[in-house]
């Protein structure tokens, strides 16, 4: 996300200001290769129980979740959708350490939390948790997520806004001179370092007038412990966009046990794949006509659900293999789920610098997701268990996402939503 901090009361006297940009990167690779067994030096990260500071950002964050993804749904019937919550919840609630007054509120209501019940210092430990949960380092898989502040040299910070984002978000700061034109590269070569290299040159140009950048990445690489087999995938196989339109893409192929159920409610069907960890990807496809229903019923309540309904059986999956992008203004869509005076002449982020008057003119997020397959172990294990369960030649269900669906990678506990999308077309990078 980038957000620029104008600085109003230059803006008022001289018809100048100073921006603040904040940006996310994603990149989310998810190989299909088998399972090692050798044992792992890290653990997972650790749930939020009931009691656990991150148990209300948790909740907050998946509420705001699925409120941004109707707001994108709603401007993008016809695309691709693929974000992640938790980072632009992250980087907002990071923001709003240096707002005060009604900007600070509206930003913490709109993340889903009530002042009055919760005191700000408990929201930030929460976020504090949830970040150090996630860099928690795991051979099982690799998810890191951090922040960064390129800030304008000579401009005087508040001293304990930095402090609290250091130590509560863990983010680095840098000084930089804006109105040098290899400052957007050097930002731009440290997103594509952090992201492995798969979020390039993602600012273009800056206003000399940049009073500070905020980088929020996010990065999650993971196996699946029921790996398919390249073999099988059909190189060209039909995925209906719509009535009208259909595309040829590479569908995954395989039979395995897992966690599978329709739901008679929202008419869909659930299917749960595991990464190895303390990951899952949920994968649902709505009956005929039914995705606006299902988008609009989407809740924390209605996952939850899935979770404890949903049984192992075997099944056959055919799964497109894909890579698509997404990225967004947010600066037009925050505006409409609550957070105003952020982005207009009433902000105040008087916490953020001792000097001048900052408002967030723009906000931009990226999301990567490749889904495919790796390595040539994933070809003789999964060949040698297929080879084993066809002996008996039995008939399985079928579940085929061949049209729209949509996904979501969770922790297993389901306490935090690391991405959301709706694929609706998976040969549109």
């Amino acid at each position: 996300m980038v957000f620029f901090l104008t600085d109003l009361f230059w803006f008022q006297m001289a018809s100048s200001f100073y921006h603040l940009l904040l940006f996310v990167g994603l990149w989310v690779p998810l190989y299909c290769k088998p399972p090692s067994h050798a044992p792992s030096r890290g653990s997972a990260p650790p749930s939020c129980s009931k009691s656990s500071p991150g148990s209300q950002v948790s909740s907050g964050s998946t509420n705001f979740a699925f409120r941004l993804y109707r707001r994108l749904a709603l401007q993008s019937p016809g695309r691709n959708i693929f974000f992640s919550p938790v980072s632009i919840s992250t980087s907002l609630a990071m923001l709003s350490l240096g707002g005060r007054s009604a900007t600070k509120v509206q930003i913490l209501k709109t993340l889903g939390f009530n002042l009055t019940a919760t005191p700000e210092s408990a929201i930030h430990q929460g976020f504090q948790h949830l970040v150090h949960a996630l860099n928690v380092p795991n051979e099982e898989w690799d998810l890191r997520m951090g922040s960064a502040l390129f800030v304008k040299k000579g401009l005087q910070l508040q001293a304990s806004f930095l402090e609290r984002a250091k130590r509560l978000y863990g983010s680095k700061v840098f000084s930089v001179d804006f109105s040098k034109a290899f400052t957007a590269q050097r930002i731009n070569s440290y997103v594509e370092k952090e992201t492995r290299g798969k979020v390039v040159n993602l600012i273009q140009d800056l206003d000399p007038l940049t009073a500070m950048v905020l980088v929020n990445h996010i990065f999650f690489k993971a196996n699946w412990t029921k790996p398919f087999n390249p073999a099988d995938t059909h190189k060209s196989f039909p995925f209906l966009v719509d009535k009208q339109t259909t595309v040829r893409v590479p569908m995954m192929q395989q039979r395995d046990t897992f966690a599978f159920g329709v739901d008679p409610k929202l008419n869909c069907s659930v299917l749960q794949m595991d990464f190895r960890g303390d990951t899952v990807a949920f994968f649902i496809l709505p009956g005929e006509g039914k995705m606006r229903q299902l988008e609009e019923t989407l809740s924390a309540r209605v996952v939850r659900r899935w979770s404890h309904s949903l049984r192992k059986r075997w099944i056959e999956v055919f799964l497109p293999k894909f890579s698509i992008s997404a990225s967004y203004d947010l600066e037009t869509i925050l505006p409409k789920m609550g957070i105003r005076d952020a982005f207009n002449k009433n902000a105040d982020f008087a916490g953020i610098t001792k000097t001048g008057f900052l408002q967030v003119s723009k906000a931009t997020h990226k999301a990567v997701l490749d889904i495919g397959e790796e390595g040539t172990e994933a070809v003789a294990a999964t060949a040698t268990k297929l080879i084993v369960r066809s002996k008996d030649n039995p008939s399985f269900p079928v579940i085929a996402f061949k049209k729209p669906f949509l996904t979501m990678i969770t922790s297993k506990d389901l306490s935090a939503i690391f991405f959301i999308g709706k694929i609706k077309n998976p040969s549109e990078a």
